[in-house]
């Protein structure tokens, strides 16, 4: 059997104090979140802390339980930004009782609805948390950037 980590290495452990207080971690936070949708509890709200942190939400699932009825459910969602009005993202049904977003981004205040349809709706998402100025620049290598500006380079 082959293995790719040599049997005398040991990982260290590293405790939540140190991540926070070393230099070298990144000050970006990302937490999962999930809620479920019902006829108990027709609506839930993503809200963040006023801070001055850069804050973005991410969906990545909406699925129905295998408990749910078989009806059309449908779940609307609004955000901080397209004011109240409520927009519906996703019908499922036992036909298809999944739906997968790979980039969907939203600001807080979210609020999803469950429009139709008695659930249960389970919703999953991700809260990623940056100072501004972190989470829309990247910084490139000094041999990158004098690549990429330099004259010679010449497309034909």
């Amino acid at each position: 059997m082959t293995t790719c980590v040599p049997q005398d290495v040991s990982i260290a452990s590293v405790s939540l104090s140190d991540l926070t207080s070393s230099s070298s971690v990144s000050d970006r936070a990302c937490v999962q979140w999930g809620c479920e949708l019902s006829a108990a509890q027709t609506t839930a709200v993503f809200e963040v802390e006023d801070d001055l942190l850069e804050n973005q939400f991410f969906i990545k699932t909406i699925c129905l339980s295998a408990e749910a009825s078989d009806e059309m459910h449908v779940v609307a969602v609004s955000d901080g930004v397209g004011g109240s009005k409520s927009v519906p993202i996703a019908t499922l049904r036992h036909c298809m009782p999944m739906v997968s977003f790979p980039g969907l981004e939203l600001l807080p205040p979210v609020t999803f609805q469950l429009c139709s349809g008695k659930g249960p709706v389970f919703i999953s998402g991700q809260h990623i948390t940056c100072e501004e100025k972190q989470c829309f620049t990247h910084k490139f290598p000094s041999d990158f950037v004098s690549l990429i500006t330099s004259p010679a380079l010449v497309f034909q």
